[in-house]
């Protein structure tokens, strides 16, 4: 950065100057957390030292001090394991209603908001890039673009079917339904990866949004769907008013969803779905949300359960997300296939 010449193009300064903040990000906290306990040792060595009347106020002093290096340490943990190679990039995180009808669909609509609340608390910012309401009652489908450091890296762990249990509000005799949902995760591909997507194998149709409107969304085609023809990739794009756009970011997703499909194909355990790859009901969830007759939030995947089931559907979803790091992070390491470009 120091070379006369690194501001010349300004691009290329960006890229380094974006992976020198990385890497300060994942050292700099580290190296801040040793000093810390070099610290804890000579508050160990005071409290021996220490004459019998003040032994105990410095006892508790340091029993608070490495209480919250333990906390620490735990965050520091799970950031170590979000090593794979697009664990930083944004994330597309989609949803699709499964078996239940009107009751799946409203699902889907709590599961929007639920991975909205959580990318909030976590400081993501998030975009929406298509939804498609139910004919009675909350959503059919929706794809939300999540950015933010490591988006991809949490946001993967919600990958599977994702299983409702209640009191059905639209039963008028009150019986108890389940419900399921699909999520896809996909992280966003960057430029450096190379993908070309001949325009013979692309099918595009454009419409009015459907969406909330202002003028100029819904009265102009500026509505973008993408068919990846060979694959049967559908990508639908219109939270924008302009149609150049929208086609943009469907591109984007598109471009996405065919390298991980990609990826996926040379791995001899199917671990991410696409649309409805699969059947979206009994026996391929991954966590089950029960709200009748009793309230437990669990997933099946590490065995980390909790009643506190309204603070989960309010997005506090970390602590499902960090036992699947814990739990799978030496698997993905080793499965972890590196694209030649």
């Amino acid at each position: 950065m120091g070379d006369p010449k690194f501001w010349d193009n300004s691009e290329r300064a960006q890229k380094h100057i974006s992976g020198l903040n990385a890497l300060k990000r994942a050292v700099l906290p580290v190296v801040a957390y040793q000093k810390k306990v070099d610290d804890v040792g000579v508050m160990v060595e005071l409290v021996e030292a220490a004459p019998p009347a003040e032994e105990e106020m410095y006892a508790k002093e340091l029993e608070g001090t490495v209480s919250a290096l333990v906390e620490e340490l735990d965050r520091l943990e799970i950031a170590s394991f979000l090593n794979g190679q697009f664990d930083r990039n944004n994330a597309f995180l989609s949803i699709q209603a499964g078996a239940g009808g009107t009751e799946s669909c409203d699902w889907a609509d709590m599961l929007f908001r639920m991975y909205s609340r959580w990318a909030e608390r976590r400081g993501f910012t998030i975009e929406v890039q298509d939804v498609l309401a139910g004919d009675q009652a909350g959503i059919t489908k929706a794809t939300i673009m999540i950015k933010g450091e490591n988006a991809y890296g949490y946001a993967k762990a919600e990958r599977g079917v994702h299983r409702l249990v209640r009191i059905s509000p639209f039963d008028s005799n009150k019986r108890r339904h389940t419900s399921f949902c699909a999520v896809d995760v996909i992280a966003e591909i960057t430029e450096e990866i190379d993908i070309t997507i001949p325009e013979v194998e692309i099918r595009v149709d454009v419409y009015r949004s459907s969406g909330k409107g202002g003028q100029g969304v819904n009265t102009t085609d500026s509505a973008v769907r993408l068919t990846h023809i060979p694959t049967g990739i559908v990508v639908v794009c219109q939270n924008e008013r302009s149609q150049i756009k929208n086609r943009a970011s469907a591109m984007s997703v598109l471009k996405a969803r065919l390298y991980e499909k990609r990826i996926d194909e040379q791995r001899s355990e199917m671990e991410r779905f696409y649309g409805e790859k699969g059947e979206i009901g009994w026996g391929s969830q991954i966590r089950s949300y029960v709200l009748q007759p009793y309230q437990m939030v669990k997933d099946l995947r590490t065995g980390v359960s909790t009643s506190d089931t309204q603070g989960v559907l309010d997005g506090d979803l970390d602590r499902f997300i960090y036992a699947w790091l814990r739990a799978g992070s030496p698997r993905h390491r080793n499965k972890d296939i590196q694209m030649e470009e």
